[in-house]
């Protein structure tokens, strides 16, 4: 493959599929530089993954096994060099108001999703985008049980905390 035509498929590949990205980012990471950071590092892997793209899976099925790997390896990445130390980006949004009003049940939702564990944040993700449950254990390596199971759980868990938070809003 030239790199040319690797460049050409990028583009059109982030052009097209930005918001899965974005999506990732934001339930793996939590200050503006982390996303910055995570973002710039799913990119790379996607640049690099394109001449492996055999057209087997499709593409935001590829993408979404790129950016939850490499989101999950940057977490572990990034644990290890915080663990103990504040960055003075973790208290940013404390100090300025969010230049867009979104909707604050949303932000509560990206909140519960960043409280779950990897793979359980990676099947919520995968849920909310409508990947079937065969899609989900092909890019998680999990079987199509376990994927019902999980899914049974963690949909029992939010509805559970959205009781609390809507008993605390009303």
């Amino acid at each position: 493959m030239t790199e040319q035509k690797q460049e050409k498929i990028f583009k059109h590949w982030l052009d097209n599929h930005k918001a899965l990205l974005f999506k990732v980012v934001r339930a793996y990471a939590f200050s503006p530089k982390d996303h910055d950071d995570l973002f710039q590092e799913i990119a790379i892997q996607v640049w690099r993954s394109i001449p492996n793209f055999k057209k087997n899976s499709a593409v935001t099925t590829w993408l979404y096994r790129i950016a939850l790997n490499t989101a999950m390896k940057w977490t572990r990445k990034e644990t290890k060099h915080h663990d103990g130390h504040s960055s003075f980006d973790d208290f940013w949004h404390l100090l300025h108001k969010k230049e867009t009003d979104l909707d604050p049940r949303l932000d509560w939702l990206y909140e519960q999703i960043s409280q779950l564990d990897k793979i359980d944040r990676s099947i919520t993700l995968l849920m909310l985008d409508g990947f079937s449950y065969k899609e989900m254990s092909h890019i998680l390596g999990l079987s199509v049980s376990h994927i019902g199971v999980k899914i049974h759980r963690i949909k029992k868990h939010l509805i559970s905390l959205s009781e609390d938070y809507e008993h605390h809003e009303i």
